[in-house]
């Protein structure tokens, strides 16, 4: 029998922590030793998340006496800026982080502070961090201590932005991408805002003037392309769903081709990325609770517009599974472990 991994989870008391316990109960290659959480701390975790009642038995733990220098891997579900106060300690230790928040997505640390409003306290890990978008940072990942789990609107939009921008394709300068998210992306907020009562029968756009994930994504881009100057027109909108993701990506052309050999050639070898047919529509529905990707291809006749439809689960795809995925790659595991059972849940 394969050695157990020892891992512990930072923050499990959010959609994300509990979506990345339900999977880790799963894996046939964890051990969990810790899950953290300040203002449930003592609580059992099957008593605040009943569906866990059979899998874990664990009580949750104040995060500041939890030994978690005794792990091989830390994941971070935490709010941003947490990550960063314990991620020294940890790579001094010889134990693996995995941040699922935005510590370290950005490396430039002035464009970070800038967006998130505070002091970086952990600046000189940053360029070790890798992101951890496995599509195309694989050998990076395997190799890597410190892994950036990417956010869920960058997963989806970059997803259905790599095989053009690989091969210059398309204008860079103006990428417009319409996302939609459910109310599960915004966190586990007691906020008004964002409770199901408010936003049922509902539909608006928020961060209109500018979003967090902008530059992440147009920087990731950039890294991707060699360089290449980025310019992305980025609208978010809350739709009433508890989970998922639908992105619709518009690019001009540089040229005529036929985008399907490439998206396919592209993601041929990839385990959790689906490009479907021609004149198929992907719908969050068909990702829910899986680590899947889907992507559908949409010319505009006469015109040098190619619309990108991507679909993910943001709780999956778009944080908890990607970073069991990083988790695995960084760990030598089969990529697909712990994974390939989550179906899509239909209806």
């Amino acid at each position: 029998m394969a050695k157990k991994i020892n891992v512990s989870v930072v923050g499990g008391t959010g959609y994300t922590g509990i979506e990345l316990l339900r999977i880790l109960s799963q894996h046939p290659l964890v051990k969990i030793n810790h899950i953290t959480s300040r203002s449930d701390h003592g609580k059992s975790v099957a008593d605040v998340y009943p569906s866990l009642r059979a899998v874990i038995q664990h009580k949750f733990i104040d995060p500041d006496k939890a030994n978690l220098a005794d792990n091989d891997l830390v994941f971070f579900a935490t709010p941003n800026g947490i990550a960063m106060k314990y991620t020294e300690q940890l790579l001094s230790n010889n134990v693996k982080v995995i941040d699922l928040a935005a510590d370290f997505r950005i490396p430039d640390v002035s464009l970070w502070e800038q967006w998130y409003s505070m002091q970086h306290e952990c600046k000189h890990r940053i360029n070790e961090a890798v992101y951890g978008l496995p599509e195309v940072n694989r050998k990076k990942i395997k190799t890597a201590n410190l892994v950036a789990n990417p956010g869920c609107y960058p997963t989806a939009i970059q997803l259905g932005l790599l095989p053009l921008i690989e091969k210059n394709l398309i204008e860079t300068n103006n990428i417009i991408a319409d996302a939609k998210s459910g109310i599960s992306g915004a966190g586990r907020k007691n906020e008004p805002a964002f409770l199901m009562s408010e936003a049922s029968e509902s539909f608006r756009a928020y961060a209109v003037h500018g979003h967090r994930h902008t530059p992440e994504i147009e920087s990731q881009l950039s890294v991707f392309s060699g360089g290449k100057d980025i310019k992305l027109t980025f609208v978010p909108h809350l739709v009433p769903m508890v989970r998922g993701i639908h992105a619709t990506l518009y690019v001009d052309c540089l040229e005529s081709f036929d985008p399907y050999p490439i998206f396919n050639n592209f993601y041929k070898n990839e385990p959790f990325v689906d490009v479907l047919e021609d004149k198929q529509y992907p719908d969050t529905k068909s990702v829910r609770a899986s680590n899947l990707c889907r992507i559908s291809l949409h010319k505009i006749p006469n015109s040098k517009r190619l619309i990108i439809l991507s679909v993910i689960d943001n709780l999956v795809k778009g944080a908890a599974g990607q970073a069991v995925q990083n988790m695995n790659i960084m760990m030598g595991c089969e990529e697909t472990a712990g994974l390939d059972y989550l179906v899509p849940l239909v209806p």
